[in-house]
Protein backbone atom coordinates (compact mmCIF):
# COMPACT_ATOMS: atom_id res chain seq x y z
CA UNK A 1 0.00 0.00 0.00
CA UNK A 2 1.27 3.50 -0.78
CA UNK A 3 2.16 5.55 2.27
CA UNK A 4 0.34 8.60 0.90
CA UNK A 5 -2.15 9.42 -1.81
CA UNK A 6 -1.76 11.99 -4.57
CA UNK A 7 -4.62 13.62 -6.43
CA UNK A 8 -2.86 14.55 -9.64
CA UNK A 9 -5.09 15.96 -12.34
CA UNK A 10 -5.73 13.40 -15.09
CA UNK A 11 -8.75 13.47 -17.36
CA UNK A 12 -9.40 10.05 -18.91
CA UNK A 13 -11.80 9.84 -21.85
CA UNK A 14 -13.04 6.66 -23.51
CA UNK A 15 -12.77 6.98 -27.28
CA UNK A 16 -16.29 7.13 -28.65
CA UNK A 17 -14.98 6.98 -32.25
CA UNK A 18 -13.06 3.68 -31.98
CA UNK A 19 -13.78 1.38 -34.93
CA UNK A 20 -10.60 -0.70 -35.12
CA UNK A 21 -9.93 0.16 -38.75
CA UNK A 22 -6.27 -0.59 -39.44
CA UNK A 23 -4.05 1.96 -41.15
CA UNK A 24 -2.56 1.08 -44.56
CA UNK A 25 0.29 3.53 -43.88
CA UNK A 26 1.90 1.64 -40.99
CA UNK A 27 1.87 -1.98 -42.06
CA UNK A 28 4.37 -4.64 -41.04
CA UNK A 29 5.96 -4.35 -44.49
CA UNK A 30 6.51 -0.59 -44.13
CA UNK A 31 8.00 -1.06 -40.66
CA UNK A 32 10.40 -3.72 -41.93
CA UNK A 33 11.53 -1.33 -44.67
CA UNK A 34 12.21 1.40 -42.11
CA UNK A 35 14.08 -0.97 -39.80
CA UNK A 36 16.21 -2.26 -42.69
CA UNK A 37 17.22 1.31 -43.51
CA UNK A 38 18.23 2.17 -39.95
CA UNK A 39 19.99 -1.17 -39.52
CA UNK A 40 22.28 -0.24 -42.42
CA UNK A 41 23.59 2.92 -40.71
CA UNK A 42 26.97 2.71 -38.96
CA UNK A 43 26.52 2.54 -35.20
CA UNK A 44 23.04 1.04 -35.33
CA UNK A 45 21.91 -1.28 -32.59
CA UNK A 46 18.45 -1.85 -31.12
CA UNK A 47 17.66 0.24 -28.07
CA UNK A 48 16.92 -1.87 -24.96
CA UNK A 49 13.47 -3.02 -23.87
CA UNK A 50 13.72 -2.91 -20.09
CA UNK A 51 11.50 -4.79 -17.66
CA UNK A 52 10.57 -3.05 -14.40
CA UNK A 53 9.49 -6.16 -12.49
CA UNK A 54 9.72 -4.72 -8.97
CA UNK A 55 7.75 -1.64 -9.97
CA UNK A 56 5.13 -3.77 -11.69
CA UNK A 57 4.68 -5.80 -8.52
CA UNK A 58 4.38 -2.59 -6.47
CA UNK A 59 1.74 -1.24 -8.86
CA UNK A 60 -0.21 -4.53 -9.01
CA UNK A 61 0.52 -4.99 -12.73
CA UNK A 62 1.81 -8.14 -14.40
CA UNK A 63 4.67 -6.48 -16.30
CA UNK A 64 5.96 -3.01 -17.19
CA UNK A 65 8.24 -2.87 -20.24
CA UNK A 66 10.00 0.34 -21.28
CA UNK A 67 11.59 0.82 -24.70
CA UNK A 68 14.45 3.17 -23.83
CA UNK A 69 15.17 5.48 -26.77
CA UNK A 70 17.72 7.53 -24.83
CA UNK A 71 20.32 5.17 -26.37
CA UNK A 72 19.44 5.84 -30.03
CA UNK A 73 22.57 6.65 -32.10
CA UNK A 74 24.08 8.65 -29.24
CA UNK A 75 21.46 11.39 -29.71
CA UNK A 76 19.58 10.75 -26.43
CA UNK A 77 16.20 10.54 -28.21
CA UNK A 78 14.27 8.65 -30.88
CA UNK A 79 13.59 11.49 -33.31
CA UNK A 80 16.35 10.81 -35.85
CA UNK A 81 14.45 7.67 -36.83
CA UNK A 82 11.90 9.88 -38.55
CA UNK A 83 13.93 12.80 -39.87
CA UNK A 84 16.77 10.72 -41.31
CA UNK A 85 14.35 8.27 -42.94
CA UNK A 86 12.33 11.06 -44.54
CA UNK A 87 15.44 12.78 -45.87
CA UNK A 88 16.70 9.47 -47.29
CA UNK A 89 13.39 8.81 -49.05
CA UNK A 90 13.31 12.39 -50.34
CA UNK A 91 16.77 11.98 -51.84
CA UNK A 92 15.89 8.56 -53.25
CA UNK A 93 12.98 10.20 -55.04
CA UNK A 94 15.14 13.09 -56.28
CA UNK A 95 18.07 10.97 -57.49
CA UNK A 96 16.09 7.85 -58.49
CA UNK A 97 17.72 5.64 -55.88
CA UNK A 98 16.61 2.47 -54.12
CA UNK A 99 16.08 3.02 -50.36
CA UNK A 100 17.36 -0.53 -49.79
CA UNK A 101 20.76 0.52 -51.18
CA UNK A 102 20.91 3.98 -49.61
CA UNK A 103 24.37 4.97 -48.43
CA UNK A 104 24.96 8.28 -46.63
CA UNK A 105 28.69 8.43 -47.41
CA UNK A 106 28.31 7.51 -51.07
CA UNK A 107 25.51 9.99 -51.67
CA UNK A 108 27.40 12.74 -49.84
CA UNK A 109 29.98 12.73 -52.62
CA UNK A 110 27.38 12.72 -55.39
CA UNK A 111 25.33 15.76 -54.31
CA UNK A 112 27.06 18.55 -56.19
CA UNK A 113 24.63 21.33 -55.36
CA UNK A 114 24.12 21.82 -51.64
CA UNK A 115 20.60 21.44 -50.29
CA UNK A 116 19.11 23.03 -47.18
CA UNK A 117 16.69 21.12 -44.97
CA UNK A 118 14.45 23.25 -42.76
CA UNK A 119 12.28 22.30 -39.82
CA UNK A 120 10.58 23.48 -36.66
CA UNK A 121 11.26 21.59 -33.46
CA UNK A 122 11.07 21.59 -29.70
CA UNK A 123 14.54 20.04 -29.78
CA UNK A 124 14.83 16.37 -30.61
CA UNK A 125 13.35 16.33 -34.12
CA UNK A 126 15.56 19.24 -35.18
CA UNK A 127 18.59 17.47 -33.80
CA UNK A 128 17.72 14.42 -35.89
CA UNK A 129 17.35 16.52 -39.05
CA UNK A 130 20.65 18.30 -38.31
CA UNK A 131 22.34 14.91 -37.76
CA UNK A 132 21.15 13.60 -41.14
CA UNK A 133 22.12 16.82 -42.94
CA UNK A 134 25.62 16.63 -41.47
CA UNK A 135 25.95 12.97 -42.51
CA UNK A 136 25.15 14.07 -46.07
CA UNK A 137 27.28 17.22 -46.05
CA UNK A 138 24.18 19.41 -46.49
CA UNK A 139 22.78 22.43 -44.65
CA UNK A 140 20.07 22.47 -41.99
CA UNK A 141 18.13 25.44 -40.63
CA UNK A 142 16.18 24.68 -37.47
CA UNK A 143 13.58 26.96 -35.89
CA UNK A 144 12.51 26.53 -32.27
CA UNK A 145 9.60 28.04 -30.31
CA UNK A 146 10.00 30.57 -27.55
CA UNK A 147 11.22 29.20 -24.24
CA UNK A 148 13.31 26.43 -25.84
CA UNK A 149 16.04 25.03 -23.60
CA UNK A 150 19.55 26.34 -24.24
CA UNK A 151 21.01 22.82 -24.16
CA UNK A 152 18.69 21.67 -26.93
CA UNK A 153 19.65 24.71 -29.01
CA UNK A 154 23.36 24.01 -28.48
CA UNK A 155 22.97 20.33 -29.37
CA UNK A 156 21.55 21.33 -32.74
CA UNK A 157 24.24 23.94 -33.37
CA UNK A 158 26.93 21.39 -32.47
CA UNK A 159 25.87 19.40 -35.53
CA UNK A 160 26.56 22.38 -37.79
CA UNK A 161 22.99 23.55 -38.23
CA UNK A 162 21.73 27.09 -37.96
CA UNK A 163 19.29 27.31 -35.05
CA UNK A 164 16.84 30.18 -34.57
CA UNK A 165 14.63 30.57 -31.49
CA UNK A 166 11.43 32.46 -32.32
CA UNK A 167 9.04 34.44 -30.13
CA UNK A 168 6.17 32.15 -31.19
CA UNK A 169 4.64 28.88 -30.01
CA UNK A 170 5.42 25.62 -31.80
CA UNK A 171 2.58 25.66 -34.32
CA UNK A 172 3.22 29.26 -35.37
CA UNK A 173 6.91 28.40 -35.69
CA UNK A 174 5.97 25.62 -38.12
CA UNK A 175 4.11 28.18 -40.23
CA UNK A 176 7.16 30.46 -40.18
CA UNK A 177 9.37 27.61 -41.39
CA UNK A 178 7.03 26.88 -44.29
CA UNK A 179 6.97 30.54 -45.35
CA UNK A 180 10.74 31.01 -45.04
CA UNK A 181 11.54 27.73 -46.79
CA UNK A 182 9.27 28.59 -49.72
CA UNK A 183 11.00 31.95 -50.08
CA UNK A 184 14.47 30.37 -50.04
CA UNK A 185 13.91 27.12 -51.92
CA UNK A 186 14.62 24.93 -48.89
CA UNK A 187 13.20 21.44 -48.32
CA UNK A 188 10.85 21.30 -45.32
CA UNK A 189 11.28 18.17 -43.17
CA UNK A 190 8.38 18.52 -40.77
CA UNK A 191 6.76 15.82 -38.62
CA UNK A 192 3.32 17.39 -38.68
CA UNK A 193 1.07 17.24 -41.74
CA UNK A 194 -1.51 19.56 -43.21
CA UNK A 195 -3.48 19.62 -46.46
CA UNK A 196 -1.00 19.57 -49.32
CA UNK A 197 1.93 18.49 -47.13
CA UNK A 198 1.55 14.86 -46.14
CA UNK A 199 4.17 12.74 -47.91
CA UNK A 200 7.20 13.72 -45.81
CA UNK A 201 5.28 13.54 -42.48
CA UNK A 202 4.11 10.06 -43.50
CA UNK A 203 7.71 9.02 -44.10
CA UNK A 204 8.71 10.43 -40.71
CA UNK A 205 6.01 8.46 -38.89
CA UNK A 206 6.95 5.34 -40.83
CA UNK A 207 10.56 5.87 -39.76
CA UNK A 208 9.42 5.81 -36.13
CA UNK A 209 7.94 2.33 -36.59
CA UNK A 210 11.49 0.94 -36.54
CA UNK A 211 11.53 1.25 -32.75
CA UNK A 212 8.27 -0.61 -32.25
CA UNK A 213 9.19 -3.44 -34.60
CA UNK A 214 12.34 -3.79 -32.46
CA UNK A 215 10.16 -3.82 -29.34
CA UNK A 216 7.86 -6.51 -30.73
CA UNK A 217 10.86 -8.71 -31.51
CA UNK A 218 12.32 -8.05 -28.05
CA UNK A 219 9.12 -9.10 -26.25
CA UNK A 220 10.13 -12.71 -26.78
CA UNK A 221 13.23 -12.13 -24.62
CA UNK A 222 10.85 -11.28 -21.77
CA UNK A 223 8.62 -14.32 -22.39
CA UNK A 224 5.80 -12.04 -23.55
CA UNK A 225 3.65 -12.92 -26.55
CA UNK A 226 1.91 -9.57 -26.75
CA UNK A 227 1.30 -6.48 -24.60
CA UNK A 228 -2.19 -5.94 -23.25
CA UNK A 229 -1.64 -2.16 -22.99
CA UNK A 230 0.41 0.44 -24.78
CA UNK A 231 0.78 4.01 -23.49
CA UNK A 232 1.93 6.51 -26.12
CA UNK A 233 2.65 10.19 -25.60
CA UNK A 234 1.48 12.63 -28.27
CA UNK A 235 2.56 16.04 -29.48
CA UNK A 236 1.41 16.41 -33.08
CA UNK A 237 0.89 12.64 -33.03
CA UNK A 238 3.61 11.55 -35.45
CA UNK A 239 5.09 8.98 -33.05
CA UNK A 240 1.78 7.94 -31.53
CA UNK A 241 0.12 7.30 -34.88
CA UNK A 242 3.10 5.46 -36.36
CA UNK A 243 3.57 3.26 -33.30
CA UNK A 244 -0.15 2.64 -32.83
CA UNK A 245 -0.66 2.00 -36.54
CA UNK A 246 2.04 -0.66 -36.56
CA UNK A 247 1.05 -2.31 -33.26
CA UNK A 248 -2.62 -2.58 -34.26
CA UNK A 249 -1.60 -4.06 -37.60
CA UNK A 250 0.36 -6.70 -35.67
CA UNK A 251 -2.03 -7.45 -32.79
CA UNK A 252 -5.38 -6.06 -33.92
CA UNK A 253 -6.88 -2.90 -32.44
CA UNK A 254 -9.45 -4.88 -30.45
CA UNK A 255 -6.71 -6.84 -28.67
CA UNK A 256 -4.69 -3.86 -27.50
CA UNK A 257 -5.76 -1.36 -24.83
CA UNK A 258 -4.12 1.76 -26.23
CA UNK A 259 -3.88 5.04 -24.32
CA UNK A 260 -2.70 8.36 -25.78
CA UNK A 261 -1.30 10.70 -23.09
CA UNK A 262 -0.91 14.47 -23.51
CA UNK A 263 -0.12 17.54 -21.42
CA UNK A 264 -3.26 19.38 -20.33
CA UNK A 265 -1.95 22.61 -21.85
CA UNK A 266 -1.60 21.05 -25.32
CA UNK A 267 -4.22 18.27 -25.35
CA UNK A 268 -5.46 18.54 -28.93
CA UNK A 269 -5.96 14.76 -29.35
CA UNK A 270 -7.94 14.50 -26.12
CA UNK A 271 -10.17 17.41 -27.14
CA UNK A 272 -10.61 16.04 -30.65
CA UNK A 273 -11.75 12.72 -29.20
CA UNK A 274 -14.55 14.51 -27.33
CA UNK A 275 -16.15 15.95 -30.45
CA UNK A 276 -19.34 14.45 -31.83
CA UNK A 277 -17.83 13.33 -35.14
CA UNK A 278 -14.17 13.00 -34.20
CA UNK A 279 -13.07 16.13 -36.02
CA UNK A 280 -9.74 17.81 -35.27
CA UNK A 281 -9.67 20.42 -32.50
CA UNK A 282 -6.66 22.74 -32.29
CA UNK A 283 -5.31 24.23 -29.07
CA UNK A 284 -3.69 27.66 -29.26
CA UNK A 285 -1.91 29.93 -26.82
CA UNK A 286 1.55 29.57 -25.28
CA UNK A 287 1.30 25.76 -24.84
CA UNK A 288 3.47 26.27 -21.76
CA UNK A 289 4.16 22.75 -20.50
CA UNK A 290 7.17 21.00 -18.98
CA UNK A 291 6.73 18.40 -21.74
CA UNK A 292 8.44 20.50 -24.44
CA UNK A 293 8.38 17.70 -27.00
CA UNK A 294 4.60 17.43 -26.63
CA UNK A 295 3.86 21.18 -26.65
CA UNK A 296 1.96 21.03 -29.93
CA UNK A 297 -1.59 22.24 -30.35
CA UNK A 298 -2.47 20.98 -33.82
CA UNK A 299 -2.77 17.24 -34.63
CA UNK A 300 -1.08 15.95 -37.75
CA UNK A 301 -3.71 15.26 -40.40
CA UNK A 302 -2.23 11.88 -41.32
CA UNK A 303 -1.95 10.74 -37.72
CA UNK A 304 -5.27 11.78 -36.25
CA UNK A 305 -7.40 9.27 -38.25
CA UNK A 306 -5.20 6.41 -36.97
CA UNK A 307 -5.61 7.53 -33.36
CA UNK A 308 -9.30 8.30 -33.77
CA UNK A 309 -10.00 4.84 -35.17
CA UNK A 310 -7.75 2.68 -32.96
CA UNK A 311 -7.14 4.39 -29.60
CA UNK A 312 -8.98 2.99 -26.58
CA UNK A 313 -8.64 6.05 -24.34
CA UNK A 314 -7.20 9.57 -24.35
CA UNK A 315 -5.64 11.17 -21.27
CA UNK A 316 -4.97 14.83 -20.54
CA UNK A 317 -2.68 15.36 -17.54
CA UNK A 318 -0.86 18.03 -15.56
CA UNK A 319 2.90 18.55 -15.76
CA UNK A 320 3.31 17.04 -12.30
CA UNK A 321 2.44 13.64 -13.77
CA UNK A 322 5.48 13.77 -16.08
CA UNK A 323 7.69 14.99 -13.21
CA UNK A 324 6.54 12.06 -11.07
CA UNK A 325 7.42 9.67 -13.90
CA UNK A 326 10.91 11.16 -14.18
CA UNK A 327 11.54 10.67 -10.46
CA UNK A 328 10.19 7.10 -10.36
CA UNK A 329 12.18 5.98 -13.41
CA UNK A 330 15.36 7.59 -12.08
CA UNK A 331 15.02 5.96 -8.64
CA UNK A 332 14.19 2.30 -9.29
CA UNK A 333 12.91 -0.33 -6.89
CA UNK A 334 14.95 -3.43 -6.10
CA UNK A 335 16.87 -4.75 -9.08
CA UNK A 336 14.96 -2.73 -11.66
CA UNK A 337 17.22 -0.82 -14.08
CA UNK A 338 17.54 2.93 -13.71
CA UNK A 339 16.08 4.86 -16.64
CA UNK A 340 16.99 8.49 -17.22
CA UNK A 341 13.91 9.97 -18.84
CA UNK A 342 13.13 13.50 -19.90
CA UNK A 343 9.79 15.21 -19.41
CA UNK A 344 8.11 13.93 -22.58
CA UNK A 345 9.57 10.45 -22.21
CA UNK A 346 8.33 9.90 -18.66
CA UNK A 347 4.67 10.88 -18.86
CA UNK A 348 3.36 7.35 -19.58
CA UNK A 349 5.08 5.88 -16.53
CA UNK A 350 4.03 8.98 -14.61
CA UNK A 351 0.42 8.17 -15.40
CA UNK A 352 0.82 4.64 -14.01
CA UNK A 353 2.47 6.04 -10.85
CA UNK A 354 -0.22 8.69 -10.45
CA UNK A 355 -2.91 6.01 -10.62
CA UNK A 356 -1.08 3.88 -8.05
CA UNK A 357 -0.79 6.72 -5.57
CA UNK A 358 -4.24 8.13 -6.20
CA UNK A 359 -6.90 8.02 -3.50
CA UNK A 360 -9.23 6.38 -6.07
CA UNK A 361 -6.64 3.89 -7.30
CA UNK A 362 -9.03 0.94 -7.60
CA UNK A 363 -11.53 2.97 -9.62
CA UNK A 364 -8.83 4.26 -11.98
CA UNK A 365 -7.22 0.83 -12.38
CA UNK A 366 -10.57 -0.56 -13.44
CA UNK A 367 -11.23 2.36 -15.77
CA UNK A 368 -8.01 1.78 -17.73
CA UNK A 369 -8.29 -2.01 -17.53
CA UNK A 370 -5.17 -2.66 -15.47
CA UNK A 371 -4.76 -5.74 -13.25
CA UNK A 372 -2.22 -8.36 -12.16
CA UNK A 373 -2.22 -9.92 -15.65
CA UNK A 374 -1.62 -6.70 -17.57
CA UNK A 375 1.51 -6.26 -19.68
CA UNK A 376 2.17 -2.56 -20.30
CA UNK A 377 4.46 -1.30 -23.07
CA UNK A 378 5.88 2.23 -22.71
CA UNK A 379 8.34 4.24 -24.81
CA UNK A 380 10.88 6.47 -23.13
CA UNK A 381 11.28 8.83 -26.07
CA UNK A 382 14.14 10.89 -24.61
CA UNK A 383 16.77 11.01 -21.93
CA UNK A 384 17.86 14.17 -20.15
CA UNK A 385 18.01 16.30 -23.30
CA UNK A 386 17.63 19.31 -21.02
CA UNK A 387 19.95 18.26 -18.18
CA UNK A 388 19.40 21.45 -16.20
CA UNK A 389 15.65 20.95 -16.05
CA UNK A 390 16.11 17.22 -15.36
CA UNK A 391 18.15 17.99 -12.26
CA UNK A 392 15.69 20.65 -11.13
CA UNK A 393 12.87 18.09 -11.31
CA UNK A 394 14.66 15.02 -9.95
CA UNK A 395 17.10 16.64 -7.50
CA UNK A 396 15.31 19.79 -6.42
CA UNK A 397 11.66 18.68 -6.56
CA UNK A 398 10.47 21.06 -9.26
CA UNK A 399 6.81 20.37 -10.15
CA UNK A 400 6.09 18.67 -6.80
CA UNK A 401 3.39 16.10 -6.31
CA UNK A 402 1.13 17.40 -3.57
CA UNK A 403 0.18 14.82 -0.93
CA UNK A 404 -3.43 14.88 0.20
Amino acid sequence: MPVSTFSLNMEIADNRHFNGQLSPLFTVEEAKKALAFHSSIDGYKPTPLLSLDCLAEEFGIGKILVKDESHRFGLNAFKMLGGAYAIALLLCDKFKLDINAFDFDKLKNEITEKMTFATATDGNHGRGVAWAAKKLGQNAVVYMPKGSAEERVNNIKALGAECIVTDMNYDDTVRLVLKTANENGWKVIQDTAWEGYEEIPTWISQGYTAMVIEAVMQLEEHSVKAPTHVLLQAGVGALASGALGYLTNVYGADNLHSIIVEPAKADCMYRSSLTEKGEIVNVDGDLDTIMAGLACGEPTTIGWPVMRDCTTQFVSCDDEVAALGMRVLGNPLGNDPRIISGESGAVGLGMLAAIHFHEDKDVLMKKVGLNKDSVVLLINTEGDTDAKNYREVVWEGKYPTTAK
